[in-house]
C-alpha cells in the first residue's frame, strides 16, 4: 500500500532546517557539552539570516527543528521563526546522540526542549528529529518516549548506514508508520537514491553540499518523496574551522559551503517544497506501509 500523496501534485518535497550552531558537532569531544560550547563565538544569527532571506526570496515554507539550548540562549531566533509563520519542532535540548543516553535522560532532555520552545511560542511542539538521526537499533525505545510526550511526527530515521546513527534495514524511505512494542509513530524518514549496492543520500547536510547540483536536480526530479535537512552552518562562509578535526571530518564539515546557498536557491527555484504540516495533510495514513521494528520485519 502507498498513501503518498492523495491530493495535489504526485510528489512531496519537504524543506526542513536543524537550528544549531556551527560548533554543535557530534562525536567530537571538544564540542560535547555546554561548557565546551561556551568557548566558541556563536554564529547562529549569521546562518539563520541567510536561510530566512532565501525563504523570503523564494516564497518557500519550511519546518525548523530547534535545539532547546539555542531557544533558551537566543529566544529572539525562535520568536522570529514563529513570527514569520514557520513551524517549529524539537531537535532535543542538548544535542546529544540518542543511543548514548538512557531512556530517562532522553525523556528529561526532550521535556526541557518542549518546555522552552512552547513557552516562547505559546504553541505545542508536535514534530521531532534526533541529532545525527541517532535513533538506531538498540534505541528504539525512543519512539515510546516520543509517543509518551505527545509527538505526532518523527523525522529521525536515516535508512542507510552512517557514522552516528542510521537503520540500514529500514527499506521504506517514504512516509511510514513505525511500530515498536505496540506504539505507532508517523515517520517521515530521510529519502535516498538506490545505486546498487549503495543507498545514496543527497538532500541534506554535507551530502547536499558535496553532491553536484545536476545530480541533486536529476534525483529530485525522479523522486516522489524528498525530505531535506539543512543547517545554518551549511551556508555560513564566515565560520572558522573547528580546531583539531581530522582531514576527513574537516572535508565533510566545510567543503561546499561557498556554493551551498546558490545550490539551495536553484533547488527551490526548480522544485516546489513545503513544510511538514502541509506535507502530512496530503498523506492517507491508512494506506502507508507499516514498519515493525520489534522483529526487523515489515508489513502493510
Amino acid at each position: 500500500m502507498n498513501g503518498l500523496p492523495t491530493t495535489g501534485s504526485s510528489e512531496m518535497r519537504i524543506l526542513t532546517f536543524d537550528v544549531e550552531d556551527w560548533f554543535h558537532l557530534l562525536d567530537y569531544h571538544p564540542t560535547r557539552t555546554a561548557q565546551e560550547w561556551s568557548r566558541y563565538e556563536s554564529r547562529i544569527h549569521q546562518g539563520m539570516d541567510r536561510i530566512l532571506e532565501v525563504l523570503a526570496d523564494t516564497g518557500t515554507r519550511a519546518t525548523f527543528f530547534c535545539l532547546g539550548w539555542i531557544a533558551e540562549k537566543y529566544p529572539e531566533i525562535i520568536r522570529q521563526i514563529d513570527s514569520l509563520g514557520f513551524e517549529i519542532g524539537s531537535h532535543t535540548f542538548m544535542h546529544q546522540l540518542v543511543y548514548e543516553q538512557s531512556r530517562a535522560e532522553f525523556s528529561e532532555d526532550l521535556r526541557r526542549s518542549v518546555g522552552v520552545l512552547s513557552e516562547i511560542t505559546g504553541k505545542p511542539v508536535r514534530y521531532f528529529r534526533a541529532p545525527g538521526f541517532s535513533i538506531q537499533r538498540g534505541s528504539e525505545w525512543a519512539f515510546e518516549v516520543l509517543a509518551e510526550q505527545g509527538f505526532e511526527i518523527d523525522c529521525s530515521v536515516f535508512p542507510a548506514q552512517r557514522s552516528h546513527g542510521g537503520i540500514p534495514s529500514f527499506d521504506r524511505p517514504e512516509p511510514t508508520i513505525v511500530r515498536w512494542r505496540g506504539i505507532d509513530i508517523k515517520e517521515l524518514p530521510i529519502n535516498c537514491r538506490k545505486m546498487f549496492p549503495f543507498r545514496m543520500v543527497y538532500s541534506g547536510g554535507g551530502y547536499f553540499r558535496l553532491t553536484p547540483y545536476w545530480f541533486i536536480r536529476r534525483w529530485t526530479r525522479h523522486a516522489r518523496y524528498v525530505m531535506s535537512y539543512l543547517h545554518p552552518r551549511d551556508f555560513d562562509v564566515g565560520q572558522p574551522p573547528m580546531p583539531g578535526l581530522s582531514m576527513d571530518r574537516r572535508f565533510k564539515c566545510y567543503v561546499g559551503i561557498k556554493t551551498a546557498e546558490r545550490k539551495l536557491r536553484d533547488w527551490l527555484r526548480d522544485f516546489q517544497f513545503t513544510d511538514v504540516s502541509t506535507g502530512i495533510r496530503s498523506i492517507d495514513w491508512r494506506r502507508v506501509p507499516v514498519v515493525f521494528l520489534d522483529d526487523d520485519s515489515d508489513g502493510d
